[in-house]
């Protein structure tokens, strides 16, 4: 197998400094929110208690951030090792996402200097399914920096302790499986407590699966997303046999995605909410559609074997997801007596600003670790 190596280069190059702008300004923002608290950057009220943060740093960037998850069971439950090449970029990105979706909840939380109070067995509030998709989400944070550690002792030439950390590893990939598992089914078990509030299109005992396999979706979305973007931009060997065969999986399971989600509309009686022509009538139709389209891009070989099909499939699966999510949290949801919610600029930059910060600490980890392999 071939060893894994720094990219090289340039860290501070026209991509990174364009990340750094946008983070700078939305410095700016954050200062004016943590002074002047929530109401001075967001459109949040009443009815909208949580808005454009929750909806995608958390659920829909911890869902972007399930590559690592996605291949450890692929690779260590299903035991297929030929993919094991993928797993060390795919871990570096969750733990990305991960990170900033708990550094996120700062921003969203309005007394957020109460946030240690999450962790007090004396405050918890044991029935709460939010207080479990808190605690997992902290504890997967810290299993991925611990998953991803073999790859800064290989870099600081640790041969010793990166030994040590080996034999124990099994320990922590059981709980990067088993964590995930719980929070992201979870995030889907929230939104049935909002009842009649949300959409019959989205509302359904079924949640929680719908949650939990569009996260393995999107997980391994991201990871074909992310090689093959690499692999044009640095010249990377481009793993498109592993890719392609990886991308056959995955059109089985967006399919029974597809099923599942289908029957239960038809099965509830709600499909026909989905031609009354409205917002939420259309956004299904859209959110489905790009679920829909890389089945079809993906349905022959030929497809799965060209890396710009891989690509825009999979972008159109990461976008599918995000939707979704987006559907559920957002748009299919209506708290009634005419509270409105849309995102202000400064909510909308924050976020941006947090995307970019990802960025640049890719561009650094890739460019200076040994993330990917060599050619």
């Amino acid at each position: 197998m071939r060893a894994a190596r720094p990219l090289g280069g340039r860290v501070v190059s026209r991509t990174f400094l364009a990340a750094l702008v946008i983070v700078l300004v939305a410095l700016y923002f954050l200062a004016k929110r943590f002074m002047f608290g929530l109401g001075a950057v967001t459109n949040l009220n009443d009815g909208y208690p949580w808005g454009l943060w929750i909806a995608y740093d958390v659920v829909t960037g911890t869902a972007i951030g399930c590559g690592g998850y996605s291949m450890a069971l692929l690779v260590y439950v299903f035991n297929k090792g030929r993919y094991h090449p993928l797993v060390r970029p795919a871990v570096m990105t969750s733990m990305f996402g991960y990170t900033l979706a708990g550094v996120a909840v700062f921003f969203d939380i309005g007394r957020y200097w109460h946030i240690y109070n999450l962790f007090l067995p004396w405050y918890a509030n044991p029935d709460s399914v939010l207080l479990e998709v808190a605690l997992c989400i902290a504890l997967y944070s810290l299993v991925l920096w611990i998953e991803f550690a073999p790859t800064f002792l290989a870099h600081w030439h640790a041969s010793r302790w990166r030994t040590r950390l080996d034999r124990a590893m099994f320990v922590f990939i059981a709980l990067g499986i088993l964590l995930p598992t719980m929070h992201q089914s979870s995030l889907g078990t929230m939104m049935i407590a909002a009842g009649q509030k949300l959409s019959p299109l989205w509302q359904t005992a079924w949640l929680p699966l719908l949650f939990l396999m569009t996260a393995v979706i999107m997980g391994y979305a991201a990871v074909v997303f992310e090689s093959t973007l690499l692999a044009n931009r640095y010249g990377l060997p481009g793993e498109n046999r592993i890719l392609g065969k990886l991308s056959g999986g995955v059109v089985w399971l967006v399919a029974g995605y597809l099923v599942v989600r289908f029957a239960d509309v038809i099965l509830r009686g709600q499909l026909g909410l989905a031609f009354k022509g409205d917002l939420a009538a259309n956004m299904f139709w859209i959110e489905n559609a790009l679920f829909l389209l890389p089945l079809v891009m993906l349905a022959g070989k030929s497809g799965r074997g060209r890396p710009r099909v891989l690509f825009l499939a999979a972008a159109s699966l990461l976008l599918a997801g995000g939707v979704y999510r987006f559907d559920c949290y957002l748009i299919g949801f209506n708290p009634g007596n005419g509270w409105h919610y849309f995102p202000a600029v400064p909510e909308i930059v924050i976020t941006l600003g947090l995307i970019s910060v990802e960025l640049m600490a890719y561009l650094w980890f890739v460019k200076r670790l040994p993330v990917y392999r060599e050619a």
